[in-house]
């Protein structure tokens, strides 16, 4: 089913993001890990993809070949496996990234034979020490280009990332909703943001959506904050901003694990609340390979 049918329902529900486990888990091990999560019905599970890293070996002769470095189990098999086991739809995603125009319509014709019908196209980060993104060869070099490409494929239903605060790489936000808006009219279906810890950025950023001509379905991305790390890590790794009232309460708390984990978990159901009754029509939850503090907030909001 496509997921813009699911929105049509009129009934809000969790869909959740999973990476691909370290290469050397087994299936089932694969399979334990999102079983608890099925309790709450998510209709969809995004699975991620990561570019290829390099790294360089020295040769006996003292000069360095270039190999590529693949540490996780394939998205195609996640896919499979899911597929197999739980009546889940799941959502690849497609990332420009690495791949070659011809690589990429390779991996829709794979998803196409699955039966797969949903698909989630982003352009993927940069390589560690680029300091611009590089498209591959025969590449596409930005989402919507990417997204075009998809519709050329087939009828693959197409979700999109946004930034409530902005993509890192953005002059201002309204820049980046034009950019959002050019991956909406190459034919992405609907939008799923990044995770934020303010819901009136997300009211604000989904109003100024709305003023730019952007009508699709925008899903609000949750996680909860639940260690003290995640204080410098979060922002670090994701452009984002936390709330002042949160990283007071968790430095309030003693800094000791269990209370700070209780507070996150407590803010982001409290999110996850006030975004239901204000009629989203769903909520993705970045699991990041960690179901337990999920499931709380799953618990206690579906």
């Amino acid at each position: 089913m496509r997921i813009t049918e699911l929105f049509s329902s009129g009934h809000p529900f969790p869909s959740l993001e999973i990476v691909p486990p370290l290469s050397g888990i087994t299936q089932q091990e694969l399979l334990d890990s999102i079983r608890p999560l099925m309790e709450f019905q998510p209709r969809y599970i995004n699975v991620t993809t990561h570019r290829d890293e390099l790294r360089f070996v020295p040769q006996p002769d003292g000069s360095y070949k270039q190999e590529v470095v693949r540490s996780r189990v394939s998205p195609v098999a996640v896919c499979a496996s899911i597929n197999a086991h739980f009546p889940v739809e799941v959502v690849p995603h497609i990332i420009c990234a690495g791949q070659s125009a011809r690589e990429i319509e390779w991996q829709l014709q794979d998803f196409r034979f699955m039966g797969i019908e949903n698909v989630m196209a982003l352009r993927g980060d940069s390589l560690t020490g680029e300091k611009r993104f590089v498209p591959q060869p025969d590449g596409y070099a930005h989402a919507s280009e990417l997204v075009a490409a998809i519709r050329e494929q087939g009828p693959f239903c197409v979700g999109v990332g946004a930034y409530p605060e902005k993509h890192f790489e953005a002059a201002n936000l309204e820049t980046d909703i034009a950019f959002l808006k050019a991956k909406i009219d190459a034919g992405a279906d609907y939008v799923i943001t990044q995770m934020f810890f303010d819901n009136a950025v997300f009211y604000s950023f989904v109003e100024k959506c709305r003023a730019a001509g952007i009508t699709v379905p925008i899903v609000p991305g949750l996680k909860p904050l639940t260690t003290v790390r995640q204080l410098e890590m979060l922002p670090q790794a994701f452009s984002i901003d936390i709330p002042l009232p949160l990283t007071e309460a968790i430095r309030e708390s003693g800094m000791d694990k269990e209370e700070v984990r209780r507070i996150g978990v407590d803010w982001c159901i409290a999110q996850c609340r006030d975004l239901l009754a204000h009629g989203v029509p769903a909520v993705h939850f970045y699991t990041m390979g960690k179901s337990q503090n999920i499931i709380e907030v799953l618990r206690a909001c579906f």
